[in-house]
């Protein structure tokens, strides 16, 4: 029986002769959803999309390390531990600074012996119109990488290690359906380019750790969170009348997409990017 095989998407550095790897998992699809002995991790923890994920999580049975740059989450993680009967921690991190997120990292393998999934969901909104408005500055369109994706970056480069290193992980990005089309009548060119290359770096990453972990994505469409307030409700309601489903998502209806790519269920699942939009893409 052959047991290695000829890889072609291997790097010049690495070797391209590589084992035959069988997977063994339950043929019970409601074992595979489970998260029950799997450590999470969410940044962007206590907003409105991550604070749906982390309860999401906790609900599935996973442990779950809370991190976040606005606020102390540690009441929301004694709720999660009191709730749902896992282990949860709220850690403070800038995600923008590199050195906090390898420091954050390691506290959390610390704390909880290891890292099974991480999700990269810190994020910013873009108020500052079209790029070449008075408004919208150098610094702002800066700080929109830094937060959006070099954060993502970071993330990756030091829980990925840890992935190789156990041979296992799924890696979980918060992109936008802003990846995939241009806003209107909002002008937020700064946003798209960011979750486009958010989204990019999710398919390139799932290639690069094809052989130990798997990485993908989730773009969520107009959703009803508090980054969405101070637009008027004028405007949102051409948000809605753009939308197929005719209304914005509330943020529990996007966690099935993240519990599905943090499970087992989505074992044979890397460089997917899953739109939960209510339709906005298809037209």
């Amino acid at each position: 029986m052959q047991t290695t095989y000829q890889s072609f998407i291997k790097g010049p550095e690495e070797d391209n002769t590589v084992p035959v790897k069988s997977k063994t998992f339950s043929t019970n699809i409601k074992d595979r959803f489970s998260l029950k002995g799997k450590v999470t991790v969410v940044t962007g923890g206590l907003g409105g999309i991550g604070r749906a994920i982390c309860i999401g999580y906790a609900q599935m049975g996973g442990d779950v390390a809370i991190m976040d740059y606005a606020r102390d989450g540690g009441e929301f993680s004694a709720q999660l531990q009191s709730q749902w009967g896992i282990r949860s921690k709220s850690y403070r991190l800038d995600a923008t600074a590199s050195d906090a997120v390898k420091a954050a990292v390691e506290s959390v393998i610390g704390d909880f012996g290891t890292i099974d999934v991480f999700v990269a969901n810190a994020g910013l909104p873009w108020y500052k119109g079209t790029v070449i408005s008075e408004s919208a500055t150098v610094e702002d369109w800066h700080k929109m990488m830094d937060i959006n994706l070099n954060s993502i970056f970071y993330c990756a480069k030091y829980v990925g290690k840890h992935f190789e290193q156990q041979q296992k992980g799924s890696f979980v990005i918060t992109a936008s359906m802003s990846a995939h089309i241009v806003n209107i009548p909002q002008y937020k060119a700064a946003y798209n380019v960011s979750k486009a290359g958010a989204m990019h770096l999710a398919k390139s990453l799932a290639v690069e750790w094809a052989g130990f972990a798997r990485c993908n994505s989730v773009s969520p469409g107009y959703t009803d969170t508090i980054l969405s307030s101070p637009v008027p409700t004028e405007d949102r309601a051409k948000w809605w009348g753009l939308t197929p489903m005719g209304r914005e998502a509330h943020p529990e209806e996007l966690v099935g997409a993240y519990v599905y790519l943090a499970s087992d269920a989505s074992s044979f699942t890397t460089g997917t990017d899953i739109r939960v939009d209510g339709g906005y893409t298809l037209i």
